[in-house]
């Protein structure tokens, strides 16, 4: 299968996970050890609002490549309706590009580039 065929959605699924464990594993190596902290803590990096700040960062400074802007827009674009409560919808097709992205580069075996955004937004 063509990843490029693969709703952005799914792509967007699978992508969360892979930035949840990414910025868990950051925040476990700044030496966070409590539960209440690292939840705390992971919120400036997975929330839809910082999420779609870091996406659109990326954008402004032109670092991502054609296809990686394509999967973004794509995903950005993709017609939906619901949205959770604490964002607007923009802000989450923000986010939900920026998972959509990871998920796509995760599926073509591009670690190297998932490590390079990851290191931006984790800085």
């Amino acid at each position: 299968m063509n990843v490029s065929d693969i709703n952005v959605l799914v792509l967007a699924y699978l992508g969360d996970a892979i930035y949840e464990i990414y910025v868990r594993k950051f925040l476990i190596n700044k030496g966070l050890a409590k539960v209440n902290d690292l939840q705390t803590e992971s919120l400036k990096y997975v929330s839809a609002k910082s999420q779609a700040k870091y996406v659109q960062d990326m954008i402004t400074n032109n670092l991502l490549s054609d296809e990686e802007l394509d999967v973004v827009k794509r995903a950005r674009n993709y017609k939906t309706t619901s949205h959770p409560k604490n964002c607007d919808i923009v802000t989450y097709k923000y986010a939900t590009g920026l998972e959509a992205l990871i998920g796509y580069l995760d599926l073509k075996d591009n670690n190297e580039r998932i490590d390079e955004i990851m290191n931006f937004i984790l800085g």
